[in-house]
């Protein structure tokens, strides 16, 4: 996987088998932010035994693995949303600010509980200058879904948030409760979806709670009385609010639905034994739509069970229920059907759980220790302790294959176009109708009959053939087919490319500097200014700061190739460029303009923590013993469990552990 390449820390480790089976490697992608998966009549979460009563059905753990978030500092219904909004709104604002709105937030309700009116320090906050328009919007619907209490206006490019007065008159008619899933209704937008309020026997006050809505929504709701059976099975009225139909006539709102013909649909796709990209050509060839249909917000491992969440564009929740049997047979099942506002995207990411079985336990052959047991305690608490190297794994580049994804993105880059393609159709050492039809194609570059040979499902190759049966086997031919193929897709290969080279560099600076930061390293500044460009953020360490020890190597990060970055103004600066000229890159402006591609570059951590590590022996506990440097390897195996960072690889995580390449 990572021939050669620098270790972190510097205990002995073990060997052992990994994905054994799909079954011994769990892939459980954190909570989506509810925000981003709006769903105003969603499925109600099936009850389960482990399920907290908190738990949203836009859970993505399977069920024996739902786990409880530590509960919102502020009390109130609003305040205790899921843990998802929360690291929005640090990712958007950086942890420092969201903090302090945090407590804007809470000293807020503070006094709207004491009665009082508010004061300055309580009348508003500024979030500072957001220059783009974008971040503008997702900060104000993020903003509005973590707290239906606020308000957030602009003022130039500052944001300012300050209290919803109409948010408070309304908590002065009906329950808290009531009033924040108003708001949260009402700020959704959501198409046809309804809100109702508790029943409500006092004529009276119904009216007084119509007439609020109609007087401060008016345009926007209509309300109605009807008749509803209350929880002591008497009947009883209700007021029902729905969107008035010329309002979707109307573009919609930051963060809310798009116009009527758009549908989205959210669910969790488990997977076993694929590929992300396989499972979704499964599913655009069942349903009639296109693979650039689906969103997620990472690639999951093939080998392996999965759970991600996705949502596909223009088929309704109806429609991909009656698709589930059919996919259990191909390895999927689609659980948590319901209705969203938007796509995802690749990014959103929260982070990933890994529950994980390492079999065949045995000492590395240059170890004469005779307590392997010791041996793992060690290596677990100084990877928990110490941290990893933050490299790619081997799925960012085709484990396994004759052609890995970092040389078609290679080819790309040096825009060799009939190069590209041909790297891309390199059939597998294996005989079946896939590999077949592709090497029918390099034989013969006959694309329609290359297209007759391939199975449905393989869509990314039969939108590559069409283009290539159009336009000719020749580079304006195959600039035209790699066009055809989703954006995502093209620029999948060139990232690949880009994440090689930094699994490279972060080797190259392991091994000649270790984990002591030297001047000339690039570290995060630790000012929280969202004004500034990425590259403002980034500090070069100088010959002081590395004599008084100021950062540490958690801090060091290192480039991504790409236009907009600057590089180490040490050695590991210059093998960059030399790299880069062996590749015959030096003079590549990193945009491929006939391919519309534009890679601008970033900056990844060096090193990263594993986050709620446990782990146990399971044949220990049944009093089986390790003996005499030797394990039955048939009755005793070593189940991990943890969670990582978005775009941590859980096998670049056991290599630290055990000290071995898979």
């Amino acid at each position: 996987m990572l021939p050669s390449f620098s270790y972190l820390t510097g205990h002995l480790g073990f060997r052992g088998t990994i994905k054994n089976s799909p079954a011994d490697f769990v892939v459980t992608e954190i909570e989506v932010p509810k925000h981003l998966l709006r769903d105003a009549q969603a499925e109600p979460p099936q009850k389960t035994s482990e399920a907290p009563p908190e738990q949203s059905s836009q859970c993505l753990r399977p069920p024996k693995k739902l786990r409880t978030e530590p509960p919102s500092p502020c009390n109130g219904p609003e305040l205790n949303s899921g843990p998802g909004e929360a690291s929005v709104l640090d990712s958007l604002l950086g942890k420092p600010m969201s903090e302090l709105l945090s407590q804007f937030a809470c000293d807020l309700k503070d006094v709207w509980d004491s009665g009082n009116n508010g004061d300055a320090r309580t009348g508003e906050f500024s979030l500072g200058p957001v220059p783009e328009k974008k971040n503008r919007a997702d900060l104000h619907s993020a903003i509005r879904q973590e707290f239906p209490f606020l308000v957030t206006v602009t003022k130039g490019n500052e944001m300012i948030v300050k209290g919803n007065s109409d948010y408070r008159e309304l908590c002065q008619l009906v329950t808290e409760k009531e009033t924040s899933n108003f708001f949260k209704f009402l700020d959704a937008k959501i198409e046809n979806s309804t809100f109702s309020f508790e029943p409500d026997g006092n004529k009276e006050h119904r009216k007084v709670v119509h007439h609020f809505i109609n007087r401060k929504f008016g345009k926007l709701l209509e309300t109605k009385s009807f008749t509803v059976t209350d929880v002591s099975d008497q009947p009883n009225m209700s007021i029902m609010v729905r969107f008035r139909e010329k309002s979707w006539s109307r573009k919609r709102s930051a963060g809310g639905c798009q116009e009527k013909q758009d549908l989205y649909t959210a669910f969790t796709l488990q997977k076993e034994n694929l590929e992300t990209l396989e499972a979704i050509g499964f599913l655009a060839a069942e349903l009639g739509v296109l693979p650039s249909d689906f969103s997620y917000t990472g690639i999951k491992d093939k080998k392996a069970i999965t759970y991600q969440p996705m949502v596909v564009k223009k088929v309704t929740p109806e429609r991909l229920k009656e698709i589930g049997s059919k996919m259990e047979k191909k390895g999927m099942r689609i659980h948590n059907i319901h209705s969203a506002c938007q796509h995802l995207r690749l990014g959103q990411l929260k982070g990933n759980h890994f529950d994980i079985v390492v079999r065949d336990l045995k000492h590395h052959s240059h170890d004469s220790s005779a307590d392997l047991k010791e041996r793992i305690s060690e290596a677990m608490e100084n990877v928990e302790t110490k941290g990893f190297v933050n490299y790619y794994g081997p799925q960012r580049f085709g484990q396994g294959q004759n052609v890995q994804t970092d040389q078609i993105g290679l080819a790309l880059l040096n825009e060799k176009m009939v190069k590209a393609v041909k790297l891309f159709f390199t059939p597998e050492d294996t005989d079946d109708p896939v590999n077949n039809a592709k090497r029918y194609f390099l034989q013969t570059e006959d694309a329609r009959g290359a297209l007759a040979m391939l199975p449905e499902f393989k869509v990314r190759e039969k939108m590559l053939l069409r283009a290539l049966n159009r336009y000719g086997v020749n580079h304006d031919g195959c600039t035209k087919g790699w066009l055809n193929i989703p954006h995502s897709m093209r620029i999948f290969y060139v990232h690949a490319y880009c994440s090689k080279i930094w699994n490279e560099a972060a080797s190259y600076r392991l091994k000649i500097y270790g984990s002591k930061v030297v001047e000339g390293d690039l570290v995060f500044s630790e000012e929280n200014n969202e004004s500034v460009s990425l590259n403002d953020k980034v500090h070069v360490v100088t010959a002081p700061e590395e004599s008084a020890n100021k950062y540490s190597i958690n801090q060091v990060v290192l480039p991504m190739v790409g236009h907009s970055i600057r590089y180490p103004s040490n050695k590991v600066g210059q093998w960059y460029h030399e790299r880069l000229s062996k590749d015959e890159l030096q003079m590549c402006k990193f945009r491929v303009s006939p391919l519309q591609l534009n890679i601008p570059g970033c900056y990844r951590p060096i090193v990263k923590n594993v986050q709620n590590l446990s782990y146990f022996l399971e044949g220990c506990e049944k009093g089986i013993e390790i003996e005499d440097n030797h394990l039955n390897e048939s009755k005793v195996s070593l189940h991990i469990s943890f969670d990582l960072d978005p775009s941590c690889y859980a096998t670049v995580c056991l290599r630290e552990i055990m000290k071995c390449d898979f």
